[in-house]
């Protein structure tokens, strides 16, 4: 039997759910005093659809990303490996809380994981 393989974007719920994760992502990474900084001067409807954009490339989904590269659009901030373990707690949780399927919930992160270099300072101290 031929079993067909379902993209992780459609298994999260496609376009409607990934944009309601996204939502209910920055409200908790907003609502962190060791994150909320970062972004107190983003024009947040521009990053939320970037960032939905990103997810949506990042899980196999249909849409494409129109943003400028990962690592430009993070670099000099500071971002360090303790931010970004932060910021992936809180997607962690809202993926959990949003759809829990513990194995769809890993492999969002994993998949995540993959551009932590692009996304940290790693030329400096990292604490």
């Amino acid at each position: 039997m031929l079993q067909i393989q379902t993209s992780l974007f459609d298994r999260l719920g496609g376009e409607v759910a990934v944009r309601n994760l996204v939502d209910k992502f920055y409200d908790r990474v907003l609502g962190d005093p060791q994150l909320a900084f970062f972004f107190e001067h983003a024009p947040m409807e521009k990053l939320r659809d970037m960032q939905f954009e990103f997810f949506v490339v990042a899980l196999d989904g249909p849409i494409a990303y129109s943003g400028r590269p990962i690592q430009h659009v993070h670099h000099g901030m500071g971002i360090t490996r303790k931010h970004l373990s932060r910021f992936l707690g809180h997607l962690l949780q809202t993926i959990g809380d949003v759809h829990p399927n513990e194995q769809d919930v890993y492999d969002v992160i994993s998949r995540i994981n993959m551009y932590a270099d692009q996304i940290t300072d790693t030329t400096g101290y990292s604490e």
